[in-house]
């Protein structure tokens, strides 16, 4: 197939540009023609809580040639892409969707770069419905997906909200595959050296950006509740997109100033994997989700994982196997686990069966999904 891909891609930096590299080189590899159109602006930066959209290392193993032609607020982009799109005349586009914010762009280039032409549109669906809800989400993503002739959705929960606004949807269901891209693990003694943790205490990592939705204040409680019991380090690393002073009042009226490190920043791909080296589990208190990609971090690093029974996780975090699944919002619960996977040394056993688990979780199952519509003639 001959195939355009249009979303976030290097120098842009976070998750869904990562996925879109990963894809983007699996469907190569099976020998499609595939090209990259990528923002020039993606969020203005009144509307973007980070320090950069941009990567600040010196790491370029993720660019892909990726051509810079659309900017998410200037309509005139859009007419330029989606003539770019008409000019490859391409089988199939592939947009990566997770907020409504991108649904006019979007909108407008489907339509006009399968104007009058055999060109399908595919939506690779992290959300059809947000975390964070604003007036006219759904009047745009029902226009939007009004556009597309194919939906891939990783969790059952994105599955039933596709289904809600647009009840004939054609799709298929893939889980998220796991991120391959942040290089060799190290080891735990070595990696707890280099960021200055001791060799022999307790670590659980909070990893990525944080928004409130991701539910670290439910884990502030719970450490609060765990150290009563036992001494316990929460190393909590990602840059945060949330009011942070709120956070740091919290640690001193739990008094965890002594058992919570906070480094407020964006882990570029070079270090990701001292983090999850150095931690023996990972936490992903949420208070609401579809999936996560940091479960699948986790997995390519063979790491247990805490979390929440929402949306898409209990699919993915098999509980009492890879890690614990707890009841969201329950500071107690979720501090009973954490207390429960060190007192029973769970740490190998989970670390075990997530090495087995993660196999079917393939770039190449996500790259067959998508070749099935073209191949089933649907």
């Amino acid at each position: 197939m001959k195939i355009v891909m249009i979303g976030t891609a290097y120098p842009h930096r976070g998750g869904i540009a990562h996925f879109n590299t990963l894809l983007f080189r699996t469907l190569q590899k099976r020998g499609h023609e595939v090209k990259m159109i990528s923002f020039t602006r993606q969020y203005p930066s009144i509307f973007f809580p980070g320090k950069t959209q941009f990567e600040t290392s010196g790491d370029r193993s993720l660019d892909i040639g990726a051509e810079p032609m659309l900017d998410s607020i200037n309509p005139v982009s859009w007419l330029k892409v989606a003539n770019r799109v008409r000019q490859i005349n391409p089988d199939l586009i592939i947009f990566k969707y997770w907020m409504p914010f991108f649904a006019p762009a979007y909108t407008t280039i489907a339509k006009r770069a399968k104007a009058r032409r055999g060109t399908r549109v595919l939506y690779v669906c992290d959300n059809i419905i947000p975390h964070e809800r604003r007036p006219g989400d759904k009047w745009l993503t029902k226009r939007a997906l009004n556009t597309v002739d194919y939906f891939i959705v990783m969790s059952d929960s994105v599955k039933k909200d596709l289904l809600s606004l647009k009840p004939n949807a054609r799709f298929k269901m893939v889980q998220h595959p796991v991120y391959e891209i942040f290089g060799k693990s190290y080891d735990k003694k070595q990696a707890r050296a280099k960021l200055g943790l001791k060799e022999d205490e307790r670590v659980v990592l909070f990893f990525g950006y944080i928004r409130r939705y991701k539910g670290l204040h439910v884990l502030l409680d719970a450490m609060a509740r765990v150290n009563e019991k036992m001494t316990v380090k929460l190393l909590v690393a990602g840059e945060f997109y949330d009011e942070k002073e709120g956070y740091l009042q919290r640690i001193k009226e739990l008094d965890l100033q002594g058992t919570v490190e906070v480094l407020d920043r964006y882990i570029p791909n070079e270090e990701v994997g001292l983090y999850y080296a150095a931690a023996d589990v990972v936490a992903l208190p949420y208070v609401s989700a579809t999936q996560s990609g940091i479960v699948q971090i986790c997995y390519h690093y063979n790491k247990p994982v805490i979390a929440t029974a929402v949306g898409g996780l209990p699919e993915v975090v098999h509980d009492g196997e890879t890690g614990f699944v707890v009841p969201a919002r329950n500071a107690d619960a979720f501090a009973d686990a954490i207390v429960r996977f060190y007192r029973e040394n769970r740490e190998r056993e989970f670390a075990a069966n997530v090495a087995k688990v993660k196999e079917k979780f393939s770039w190449d199952r996500m790259a067959e999904a998508i070749e099935h519509f073209f191949s089933s003639g649907e």
